[in-house]
């Protein structure tokens, strides 16, 4: 049994290497917090969730001012998305409340790892493309201005890339949210795939612009879990604590290694943690 102080210092830890894999993938580190807090250290998943949101916000300001700066974040396309995902993310947030209330957890845990495990085919499928395969520009990239361009120090040129189905974007973007209402996560994946495999963006585009989303998305469900009372401020506070480290320890990687490589690490995790939460939802496993 852990005192207070060594749970504490132990949540710190898991939290900054969270928060390094979060940075790296656009995930945003709560992603792997709430599996790893519910199967390793027993965490009611309420309260894992609860406060893998407030960690999300920490991860979202630390990562996502690096990448700004950097100039590979999207900001008009993260910002026209935003709106889909804060109203998903209400609906989310009110949907397990009710699934809280009325003690139907395991929901929450199978929906996770199928989440998870869905996110494994587009990964593999591309991860043999450094870059998106170019698309034609539709009436979409041209009403939004969905262009931009950033300098890859791995392939040493500067990337020009457009945005294209703008609208299948948006839909994908409610689900995120949703998604991060119901779970208590960021909805990164779901962002970088709307971003990536929707819009055809870089993956590197898509996982900046998605940490640039997740803080907007998990304040918004975050605030109707602090109504619930499913944020506990002493777990919430180491979370967010290591998480911030680990995100700005990640951005200092992330500029170091090959879109490949990322999706690589992206998938074998998604894996393992999608299989796990679906055993427990089922009740087996840790």
């Amino acid at each position: 049994m852990l005192t207070p102080i060594e749970f504490f210092v132990t949540v710190v830890l898991i939290s900054a290497l969270s928060g390094i894999l979060g940075a790296l993938t656009g995930l945003g580190g709560a992603t792997f917090l709430v599996p790893i807090y519910t199967l390793y250290l027993n965490v009611p998943i309420a309260y894992a969730s609860g406060a893998s949101l407030i960690s999300t916000i920490a991860t979202s300001s630390g990562a996502a001012s690096a990448y700004v700066k950097d100039r590979i974040t999207n900001v008009k396309i993260g910002m026209g998305l935003e709106i889909a995902t804060t109203t998903g993310s209400i609906a989310g947030a009110l949907t397990v409340a009710y699934i809280y209330a009325h003690h139907l957890e395991f929901i929450v845990y199978i929906v996770f790892g199928i989440v998870l495990l869905s996110q494994v085919y587009v990964q593999l499928a591309k991860s043999k493309f450094e870059l998106p395969k170019p698309i034609k520009p539709d009436w979409t990239t041209r009403v939004f201005e969905l262009y931009g361009k950033y300098y890859d120090t791995v392939l040493k040129q500067e990337v020009e890339y457009h945005g294209v189905r703008w609208w299948l974007g948006e839909i994908i973007m409610f689900f995120a949210g949703f998604i991060s209402g119901l779970l208590g996560i960021g909805s990164g994946a779901l962002k970088v795939l709307g971003m990536d495999w929707a819009m055809n963006l870089p993956m590197k585009v898509s996982t900046t612009t998605s940490n640039f989303m997740i803080g907007v998305t998990a304040a918004t469900g975050s605030s109707i879990y602090w109504i619930f009372g499913y944020i506990q401020p002493f777990l919430a506070a180491g979370t967010a604590l290591g998480v911030l480290i680990g995100a700005f320890v990640g951005t200092k990687i992330l500029v170091r290694v090959t879109n490949k490589t990322i999706r690589y690490i992206f998938t074998a995790i998604l894996i393992f943690l999608g299989i796990q939460m679906i055993l427990r939802g089922f009740g087996y496993g840790l």
